[in-house]
């Protein structure tokens, strides 16, 4: 169960990380290239931060996450400036690939799709009646 001090945080963080994300996109050349922050969750002790991103055209994804995650510490360095009024100090990022929305896009596929497991029976495993 998260404490409202962690759900604080993480909002501070969140709200900061996306403006820093977003900023380094553009200064890099990327347009059209859209990142969010889908979810951030402090640790109890708040010594890390977990940053889930979704980023869209997702092509080139894994490529992007790997950029910020070798970039982190400058992103940490950013984030201390911004929040130093707010936070005493800033937890460790850890950068994750948020792909719940890959996952709901191939549900809908799959729904809309000749590959409807409600309608097409075969697609589903056969399950072992115990």
């Amino acid at each position: 169960m998260e404490t409202q001090r962690q759900k604080k945080i993480s909002g501070v963080i969140q709200k900061d990380i996306v403006d820093i994300l977003q900023r380094a996109a553009i200064g890099g050349g990327l347009t059209g290239v859209l990142i969010s922050v889908s979810k951030v969750t402090v640790t109890t002790d708040l010594s890390i931060a977990k940053v889930y991103i979704s980023i869209f055209p997702n092509t080139n994804a894994l490529e992007l996450l790997e950029g910020i995650k070798s970039n982190q510490p400058l992103i940490k360095h950013e984030l201390a400036q911004r929040t130093k009024h707010q936070l005493r100090r800033v937890p460790e990022l850890q950068f994750f690939l948020d792909d719940s929305l890959d996952y709901i896009e191939n549900i809908e596929k799959s729904l809309k799709g000749d590959e409807n497991p409600i309608e097409n029976r075969d697609l589903l495993d056969n399950r072992k009646k115990s």
